[in-house]
């Protein structure tokens, strides 16, 4: 009989007989099993020690406080939910799977017939959903609650694998009671296991005197969600095999030791538990920042810090200051008086750009070293996007893991870990158990793209999972102005929701419309059209701080500025190479560095390449079609030649142009003597001047060449000389007429005066982006009727971005009690941080990305030759790749490094085209689960002239211009 040899404590303490049959586990390659009862028992565990040990303490109350007992019922109720998560598995519909299991079943009268026998029916009662309906049976028939009583707690046991039920599913497995239980004299054979392993759980958990208690709950939303996720944690947990061994055991443990030998090889980190820093905000900043010698802290950062201080309850905090003022240390100053009063337990920092995830993550890391509460324990950090294994500092951490696997009930395993291991400052991994798409999120410490952010609003499978991860955190949101239309959709949900799970949030801006603001902060607060929100959006002041709580009214705080003013004059210039090239020559006779910003990589190489014939090789071109090791290359060249003042800085001595796309607007913090620009929206553009004269360059900026020490900007990318500019189409494509030409009409009485009304930074920020965004605008004389027809445009393309967006987009949160039923409803299924996924919450078709490979002569595979060592002093380039066996993983790895997304032209019907000839070139045996840098990949072999042909088109790949793509 199962259970034999075990000892009698415990949920097996409470069980005898048949139901000990019931089978929950099973390993098709080893048949070991696990008893129903068992995995039950395993999973009340795990939730227990999640609850204690793991999950942070805002989580805690969040669910505590809507119960009678506090927090002491919340760990009752999540135990016990865990526990009976799984009472699905015992009905036919399940057990029949495993036929020699079944037979058991069989012998002590629990009747099924086989699972070919079932037929299609059988897949209208996933174990996830037959829980969640006999758990409310139960609930009804023996505690005498209500159906809809039931719901908002059983609903926690539909939605255990991710997708919880909806209506028309529940009424098609009422209507087919034979899948729950056999009909005949088995049926009540049935109903009594079914009955005995509830009735168990009841008292073993502690639930049976606080039931008649919770009937009067209403269980808010974010409740039922989080309790959901910690229910999945603790099942997938529960499910390792390495940590709660199967049956037949080597070494039988059972009861609380089972359970703490498992932890012990976990190893889970706990939340961070900060202490609310005391002192000065001039000793907080010199504790946890490298500030230099006699720096002081500037008003900016001292404002946010009182006012997170004097902030009843932590909320959202928008913070809009110049570039350059030190937003980011603000932002983690506050965070951490944030989470400190909150109970939050990590921080997510959101950044629009893998490169700005990148630029972040190392930042990050040093703050964590810094931080004292950090002192003595492990933490869990993660660099979050697609490309961070490619990441050193990021697998620098890995290397500090442990050596637990992850399981995940939905998707494929996960790479191997990296041999050997490292210590990490400050004890922080990258904790093996928490990576992969659907955990990595749940690690403490994380910095990525905003998409993970944003996946939060996109209905899809283990949403719960991805809700769990950012209620025990503080936000912060970097870039605000950065997100389009299409993003803003779901953003506005996200924040909708994190107001009401109560974490706080941190929003950084630069150029903010004071629209936008209010969007923002209206969508915390669960406001709209509120007139208390009025002084958000007239608030013209700047620097400028707006803080709110979930269900309150609006603070605003008006800094000073820290004193640190430029004055640039803007001038308009002819789009013409020859005329550019020449006003370069002249402008750098006595050397120099120049910034020319174009919209598209089209004008960025077709630029460069006149230039070139001018300058020569003082010419760099920077955008984002290079290869992703190329391009962080680039970035690093970037930072090198032309970074702050410092000695490890080699600015060039003669004259250096760059020309580069929108990569140069945000986050890397270079410096040029004068800039050009394509025209853009106004906001950006005074983001791109933000790299001009961006840091003190000698007393005066006399370290500059005489005629460039006073900032300069040049304002091309239109035809200046019509009655109303005409932006070239490039810029059209990217940013619609409509806000280009209402960017001109802001810029315009500084274009026309030149250096007598040059635009004063930081004073004119506010008045050039909130006159460039407000609802109406008086355009200059002869301008209205080109206004009035790109508004229309405008207006439609941004009503479709909405409508678009809200197909997949996550809905409000119900009242309390209304159960998560069709919660994730037509959604996108799994395509949560997938390609498919990241097009969802980005207005962008879905593209391809290749792994670049150099093709010999002869056939033969390797890396692409211009790679150079690693940190190890290794070679990178020309490395082997085999074709009849899996690349060492020193070459696959390398290979993987030369990823390159594909422009616009594949995408559409000649995406299908592409994928079909690339899928001709698939090396079989780089699929093997061993290959896993490269398995699923599409390689793009280049040949020796670093061209090839692809769906009707030319490639030809430079590392100085990137990839270049035209009609064959």
């Amino acid at each position: 009989m199962a259970g034999e040899g075990e000892g009698r404590f415990g949920l097996r303490s409470r069980l005898e007989g048949l139901v000990l049959e019931l089978w929950g586990k099973h390993d098709r390659d080893s048949e070991g099993w696990l008893p129903l009862w068992q995995h039950m028992e395993d999973s009340a565990a795990v939730a227990g020690l999640l609850w204690d040990r793991w999950l942070p303490w805002s989580v805690r109350r969040l669910i505590g406080r809507v119960l009678p007992g506090g927090e002491v019922d919340g760990r009752l109720l999540a135990v016990w939910l865990a526990a009976v998560h799984d009472i699905g598995k015992a009905t036919p519909a399940f057990a029949c799977q495993v036929e020699g299991l079944a037979d058991r079943m069989r012998a002590g009268g629990l009747e099924m017939r086989s699972r070919e026998a079932m037929g299609p029916d059988r897949a209208l009662a996933p174990h996830g959903l037959a829980g969640q309906v006999l758990l409310g049976e139960w609930l009804e028939e023996a505690c005498g609650w209500g159906a809809q009583e039931c719901w908002q707690f059983t609903v926690v046991v539909g939605g255990h694998h991710g997708i919880p039920p909806e209506d028309a599913q529940i009424n098609a497995l009422e209507d087919r009671g034979y899948l729950l239980r056999t009909p005949g004299r088995s049926r009540a054979v049935w109903q009594r296991v079914q009955g005995e392993l509830l009735e168990a759980c009841a008292d073993e958990y502690g639930v049976r005197e606080r039931l008649g208690v919770w009937r009067g709950v209403k269980l808010p939303q974010p409740v039922q969600v989080v309790l959901t996720a910690l229910v999945i944690v603790a099942d997938w947990i529960a499910s390792n095999p390495d940590l709660f061994p199967y049956h037949p055991m080597e070494e039988p443990l059972f009861g609380a030791a089972r359970t703490a030998a498992a932890w012990r090889k976990l190893d889970l980190p706990g939340p961070w538990r900060p202490v609310e820093p005391q002192g000065s905000v001039q000793e907080l900043f010199e504790s946890r920042f490298a500030l230099p010698s006699g720096a002081s802290v500037r008003p900016v950062q001292a404002e946010a810090v009182e006012l997170a201080r004097a902030m009843q309850v932590p909320g959202l905090m928008v913070i809009e200051a110049p570039m350059g003022e030190g937003k980011t240390e603000a932002a983690l100053a506050v965070a951490e008086i944030f989470a400190s009063r909150s109970g939050a337990g990590g921080v997510f920092f959101a950044l629009p750009t893998m490169a700005t995830g990148n630029a972040m993550f190392p930042r990050l890391l040093e703050w964590l070293k810094r931080l004292p509460s950090l002192e003595g324990r492990p933490h869990s950090v993660l660099l979050a996007h697609s490309k961070a294994a490619l990441n050193d500092d990021f697998t620098d951490l890995m290397r500090g893991a442990g050596p637990v696997a992850g399981v995940d009930m939905d998707a494929a395993g996960h790479g191997k870990r990296p041999p050997g291991r490292r210590e990490a400052g400050a004890e922080l991994v990258a904790h093996t158990w928490l990576r992969g798409r659907k955990k990595a999120m749940l690690s403490s410490f994380v910095a990525g793209t905003v998409d993970q952010l944003l996946f939060a609003g996109l209905k899809s499978k283990h949403l719960a999972l991805r809700h769990l991860a950012v209620a025990g955190k503080v936000v912060v949101i970097d870039e605000a102005h950065a997100y389009d239309t299409y993003m803003r959709v779901y953003l506005d949900r996200v924040l909708a929701w994190l107001g009401a799970y109560g974490v706080p949030v941190v929003i950084l801006s630069a150029t903010l419309p004071a629209a936008r603001r209010r969007e923002l902060v209206e969508a915390y607060a669960g406001a709209g059209g509120d007139a208390a929100f009025d002084v958000v959006a007239k608030a013209g002041d700047y620097p400028l701080l707006t803080a709110v709580t979930a269900g309150g009214t609006p603070l605003v705080r008006r800094p000073a500025a820290s004193g640190r003013e430029a004055a640039v004059q803007l001038e308009r210039m002819e789009d013409d190479l020859v005329v550019l090239a020449d006003r370069l020559d002249r402008e750098l006779a006595d050397g120099g560095c120049a910034l020319v910003v174009r919209n598209t990589v089209k004008r960025v190489v077709e630029t460069a390449r006149v230039l070139r014939q001018r300058f020569g090789d003082d010419v760099t071109v920077a955008h984002a079609r290079f290869l992703d090791v190329d391009r962080a290359a680039n970035d690093k060249e970037l930072l090198r030649r032309f970074g702050p003042p410092s000695p490890a800085v080699d600015r060039p001595v003669g004259r250096h142009i760059v020309v580069a796309s929108q990569v140069a607007e945000q986050s890397l913090d270079v410096d040029f003597d004068l800039l050009v620009t394509d025209l853009c929206p106004v906001d950006l553009l005074l983001q791109r001047m933000g790299r001009l004269h961006r840091h003190l360059r000698g007393k005066d900026q006399r370290d500059r060449p005489t005629g460039l020490r006073r900032p300069r900007c040049l304002v091309t990318g239109a035809d200046w000389s019509t009655p109303v500019p005409l932006p070239v189409r490039g810029s059209v494509a990217v940013y619609q007429k409509y806000p280009l030409l209402r960017s001109a009409a802001a810029l315009l009485p500084h274009l026309e005066a030149g250096d007598a009304k040059p635009v004063r930074l930081p004073q004119d920020i506010s008045a050039l982006v909130q006159g460039a965004y407000a609802d109406s605008v008086q355009g200059p004389a002869g301008w209205q009727e080109a206004l009035d027809g790109a508004r229309l445009q405008h207006e439609a393309q941004r009503a479709r971005q909405r409508e678009k967006a809200a197909v997949f987009r996550l809905g409000g949160i119900g009242k309390p009690g209304e159960p998560l039923f069709g919660w994730v409803a037509a959604g996108t299924g799994d395509m949560d941080d997938t390609p498919a996924g990241r097009a969802q919450v980005r207005d962008s078709r879905e593209s391809l990305e290749v792994i670049v490979v150099r093709k010999r002569a002869d056939g033969g595979l390797t890396t692409v030759p211009w790679l150079g060592e690693d940190r190890k002093g290794r070679r990178l380039g020309s490395l082997d790749l085999p074709q009849d066996q899996v690349p060492v993983a020193l070459a696959a790895r390398a290979a993987a490094a030369s990823a390159l997304r594909l422009p616009q032209e594949f995408s559409g019907e000649v995406m299908d085209r592409a994928i079909a000839e690339l899928e001709q070139l698939v090396v079989d045996a780089w699929q093997a689960k061993e290959s896993s840098w490269l398995a699923g990949e599409l390689i793009l072999p280049l040949d020796e002239d670093c061209q090839t042909r692809l769906a009707g088109f030319a490639l030809r790949y430079s590392t100085t211009d990137g990839l270049e793509v035209t009609r064959a």
